[in-house]
């Protein structure tokens, strides 16, 4: 299991850098191109400060790597790294529909969900209080 394989640092660092809208879309572009920090912080309405911060999360989660290429510094989506968040959010979502299906099982099994009232309650008072 990817999850059980990754350290909890390297998931929390893969999800916060995923958490943010604008590091999604950077995400995106770079998957389709190789653009240079300097073309992503014409793209956005931040300063390149805030741009070059925005790549420094994805590459310190793994998700994007740089390239210098002249005086720019290109910027590549990892396809390996967003394969991985992939994987661990399939097992995620696998664990939870496990845990679901097992909870509808119990209460599928409850052969009297609504049993007797306990002496002195009746069915309509029992929960509520008197």
């Amino acid at each position: 299991m990817v999850v059980d394989e990754l350290p909890a640092e390297v998931l929390d660092d893969l999800f916060h850098a995923l958490a943010d809208a604008t590091r999604r879309d950077i995400l995106r572009r770079c998957g389709r191109e190789e653009p240079s920090v300097s073309r992503l912080a014409e793209l956005y309405p931040m300063s390149f400060a805030a741009v070059q911060k925005h790549v420094a999360v994805l590459q310190r989660a793994g998700l994007v790597t740089k390239q210098r290429h002249g005086r720019e510094q290109l910027v590549r989506t990892d396809p390996h790294a967003v394969r991985r968040a992939r994987q661990a959010l399939d097992e995620l979502e696998l664990t939870w529909r496990g845990r679901v299906d097992r909870m509808s099982g119990l209460l599928a099994s409850d052969p009297d969900p609504d049993p007797e009232p306990r002496r002195g309650e009746s069915r309509r008072t029992r929960g509520h209080e008197r």
